[in-house]
């Protein structure tokens, strides 16, 4: 290079306004601007990443979800500031993301080898984040969705708030001989058994494979509100999905979203810890989504269980990018 090297950059920024190629700078998510936790009341959203997988009963990796994520969500800021703007072709609306203001705290600490001092500081984090904005949060295994859910409720000053979980397991179990009590299987368990909810302000969507003897009878004496991926099929992802929400919004002061990626088919989302084959296609998920982002009650989301080493296509970081775009698109960018 010769010249001016503070000329160049400046040629260089008049020739890419407001756009960055979408492998290129420090990975945050939807590019929003990196925050110290405690400054984000401005922003629609803040994010934290929660890179923790050591309460998995299969395969780990989620652990790397919360960076793939990030990196994946690039593509949408690159495309909305090189284009000056976006319109959605599902939907059919105008979307700048420019308009979107999104914070990223960056990853909450945690401590691999014990789970209740990596749960303590999920809760707190979250709740610091709650006190000020719409938290949304990167797993890490679906173990980190209860103490974000107590974080969120604790910061938000909520006493009761419902749970829409869009999952291909119910994550009810109570304990494990192998795992103890508190693991990836007993997420919904534990959030049921918190001050701040129960099962009757539950609702599963997408649930299959298998689980405990008396499942159903379980559902209807607690009062959970599930919907298997028969279900689904059968009445379609639409209704099924508004009805989820109505439900969790019933009687309590806000809703929790937390989607496990293994409610996607492995055959769309194969990076995952536990697939279970007959998932969601990606355009049910995309409408499930799209559907949550419209309904004022929810006041918080995570997705989880993002193991990107399991698809060297890195499809299902992607989708998990775009499904959280879309959520803060249909409920912010609007």
């Amino acid at each position: 290079m010769t010249g001016d090297p503070s000329e160049f950059v400046r040629r260089a920024a008049e020739a890419h306004p407001g756009a960055e190629l979408p492998y290129a700078g420090v990975d945050t998510f939807l590019n929003g601007d990196a925050r110290a936790i405690d400054e984000v009341a401005d922003a629609d959203a803040a994010v934290l990443g929660v890179p923790y997988d050591g309460a998995v009963s299969n395969r780990p990796g989620a652990r790397y979800g919360p960076r793939a994520i990030r990196r994946a969500s690039g593509w949408w800021a690159y495309l909305s500031g090189y284009k000056g703007g976006l319109t959605n072709m599902r939907t059919g609306r105008q979307v700048d993301f420019g308009d979107l203001s999104v914070a990223d705290c960056g990853d909450v600490p945690v401590f691999p080898m014990d789970h209740e001092r990596t749960a303590e500081s999920i809760e707190a984090h979250v709740a610091a984040v709650a006190e000020q904005t719409f938290p949304l949060v990167l797993g890490g295994d679906h173990y980190c969705t209860a103490p974000s859910f107590r974080g969120f409720a604790a910061g938000s000053g909520h006493e009761t708030v419902g749970v829409v979980q869009i999952d291909a397991h119910t994550d009810t179990s109570s304990g494990s001989p192998i795992f103890g009590e508190e693991f990836h299987g007993s997420s919904t368990a534990l959030i049921a058994d918190s001050a701040y909810s129960d099962y009757e302000h539950v609702s599963q969507v997408g649930i299959r494979g298998y689980e405990a003897p008396g499942f159903f009878e379980f559902a209807d004496e607690t009062g959970l509100h599930l919907s298997t991926m028969r279900d689904v099929n059968e009445r379609g992802i639409g209704p099924v999905v508004t009805e989820a929400i109505d439900a969790a919004a019933a009687g309590t002061d806000a809703v929790y979203v937390t989607f496990d990626i293994d409610a996607v088919d492995p055959s769309v989302a194969p990076g995952t810890g536990t697939p279970e084959p007959g998932g969601l296609s990606a355009d049910q998920a995309l409408t499930v989504v799209e559907t949550l982002g419209t309904h004022d009650a929810v006041g918080a989301a995570d997705l989880m269980e993002v193991a990107p080493n399991f698809d060297d296509s890195e499809g299902t970081q992607r989708l998990a990018a775009y499904l959280l775009v879309t959520l803060l698109e249909r409920r912010f960018a609007e």
